[in-house]
């Protein structure tokens, strides 16, 4: 049988990132390499050779080619030669960049061999702080065949502090596969009864991600007398986590707190929660909020970066200003209260996670932007 004339050739993309540790960038990388290779593409992985094993744990398990750079210094401009002899050996179509340190070293490796490169910067504003990062932010993007943000505000404020045109930057909102948690065997585990309300926060625990907000909402609760059958429980692990748990009991509320470290199974916690929260300072398109969506539950979160994209305030949850306790404590309430409303948004949170945030579109977004790219190609310098 001849193959369709309409069939388009498999890449070989090479996606790249600065970490190795558990992060949003590192699933987003992750679920895209699977989905891109489900489609038929070879993948290959290329990380830091010194890290913490996270990400090429999870890479390798998963049957990943996987190779590292090796930079030895903040600024290694050896980095770039070694990087490029092993771009040339691996016979790229596209390389696909991710994070700061990335997007400049692969710039100039993928400007020396010829090779496309993408770009994606997942949020944050540590990338932009220092002028010399901007400087080489503007030269990686000079440089590269195209510069995505993962939310329409994560974009525009990637072109405000770059000085550069709105459509110089792309906007591909992170995607997430659908699954099916298992709610009843999780909530055992956690000791919770059917009358429980579990509220799960999902990040990294730093202050910026505001999950002792969330303890201290619970805190103003129990004084106002409501929320005796409310749970907070925390997935991630980090610096505020012996923080949280001080708090927690100085408060009374560790029966009712559940700091639950690095968690792999993410799908069966938001499964096992009735409210998904994201207290943050500042994001990007964090992917706890898409898995809560995918799970039917109701979002509360601050009304920062791209999170206002997915979850629109009354609809799919209810956004709150960043870094207040008052606010949050009134939606847990309100949410609490009314269970029908509860029910409602949480049906909407589907919906609309479904039809606009699987991995599935996210794909499709990535594949014709290697596409184009690839058909118009890159000159070896």
């Amino acid at each position: 049988m001849t193959k369709s004339k309409s069939a388009k050739p498999k890449m070989r993309i090479g996606m790249m990132i600065e970490t190795d540790g558990p992060g949003g960038a590192e699933v987003v990388l992750i679920q895209l390499s699977e989905e891109l290779r489900r489609r038929g593409h070879t993948v290959i992985e290329v990380g830091p050779k010194e890290g913490k094993g996270w990400l090429s744990g999870r890479l390798l398990e998963a049957g990943f080619e996987r190779h590292c750079f090796d930079l030895r210094r903040a600024i290694d401009p050896g980095c770039v030669w070694r990087m490029r002899r092993l771009l040339q050996g691996l016979h790229l179509d596209v390389v696909h960049s991710h994070e700061f340190t990335m997007a400049v070293y692969g710039a100039a490796a993928c400007k020396l061999v010829g090779i496309p490169h993408v770009v994606t910067l997942h949020g944050g504003d540590g990338a932009f702080q220092a002028r010399r990062r901007r400087v080489a932010l503007r030269w990686a993007k000079r440089n590269s065949q195209a510069f995505v943000g993962v939310s329409n505000h994560t974009s525009q404020f990637m072109a405000e502090r770059l000085g550069l045109r709105d459509d110089d930057v792309q906007t591909v909102h992170n995607g997430i596969p659908a699954s099916q948690g298992d709610r009843n065997r999780t909530r055992n585990a956690l000791g919770l009864t059917d009358q429980d309300i579990l509220v799960l926060a999902v990040g990294n625990a730093r202050p910026r991600k505001g999950h002792m907000l969330l303890l201290e909402a619970l805190a103003e609760l129990r004084d106002r007398g409501i929320g005796q059958s409310l749970h907070i429980a925390v997935a991630g692990d980090g610096p505020e986590r012996p923080r949280m748990a001080e708090y927690a009991e100085k408060k009374d509320l560790s029966d009712r707190v559940h700091l639950l470290g690095l968690r792999r199974d993410v799908g069966d916690l938001q499964a096992a929660a009735d409210i998904s929260a994201m207290p943050s300072f500042w994001e990007g398109l964090p992917l706890a909020v898409l898995e809560g969506m995918f799970a039917g539950n109701p979002v509360i979160a601050s009304n920062v970066g791209g999170i206002g994209e997915a979850v629109r305030n009354s609809s799919e949850g209810i956004l709150v200003a960043p870094g207040q306790i008052a606010p949050i404590a009134d939606a847990l309430a309100q949410l609490l209260n009314h269970p029908e409303e509860r029910m409602l948004m949480g049906r909407a949170a589907l919906q609309r996670a479904q039809k606009l945030f699987s991995v599935q579109a996210m794909a499709d977004h990535y594949e014709r932007l290697y596409r184009r790219e690839v058909s118009l190609g890159a000159e070896p310098q």
